[in-house]
């Protein structure tokens, strides 16, 4: 694997760029939104409270974005090309954060969020090429394993658009903001599989289902 860090990338219509401090307000805001982090957040719910607490969650990304542009740290902010405006966020993180059986760092899990106002456009799927795309083919990452909520529908179905292929065995996770553990598929795509799919031009063709 190559430690090359967030480096800017560019879509038809996106910039996925480096996370700073000016935008972690409004993503703060997103993250709070019920609409947004039921099957999204899965820090242990006894902290529901702190995360609510502007004050208390700057001081968090504040020490974050002092390692933004580290080498070994793959987070982006969305910004619409058009307009300049941020949207959302995603990252490429070791899986070992939510499975420590896997120790492989080119083993890497992924996850994104798009502001509910600009859900439905295709802008996830082209957010999560790119990053995908960079991933696999410029910092030579061997896999992805990933895991949606069944019941969000919208989220494993975008897995299956990008060439994920659903794995044998379902998994329960407690997410934040919910009061009991729910059922969810994982997804794995390899390298391999990815690069032949793109040659094959699956990619889009599924983006456009």
């Amino acid at each position: 694997m190559k430690y090359l860090g967030s480096s800017t990338i560019e879509t038809e219509r996106l910039i996925l760029k480096t996370q700073t401090m000016k935008e972690q307000y409004y993503l703060w805001q997103l993250l709070i939104n019920p609409e947004v982090n039921k099957y999204f957040l899965t820090v242990p719910p006894k902290y529901r409270t702190k995360l609510l607490d502007w004050n208390l969650q700057k001081k968090y990304y504040e020490e974050e974005m002092k390692h933004a542009n580290d080498k070994d740290i793959f987070k982006w902010s969305i910004f619409l090309k058009e307009t300049g405006e941020c949207i959302g966020r995603l990252s490429c993180h070791e899986r070992n954060i939510e499975d420590e059986n896997i120790t492989n760092p080119n083993i890497r899990g992924v996850g994104w969020l798009i502001d509910p106002n600009y859900q439905g456009q295709g802008y996830a799927t082209e957010a999560a090429k790119g990053m995908i795309d960079y991933m696999f083919l410029t910092c030579d990452i061997e896999k992805i394993i990933t895991g949606a909520c069944i019941l969000n529908t919208p989220s494993w179905h975008l897995m299956e658009k990008l060439g994920f292929e659903k794995l044998p065995k379902t998994k329960m996770i407690q997410y934040t903001f919910l009061d009991s553990p729910v059922e969810i598929y994982e997804y794995s795509l390899s390298k391999e599989k990815y690069i032949s799919l793109l040659n094959n031009d699956s990619i889009s063709k599924r983006g456009q289902k």
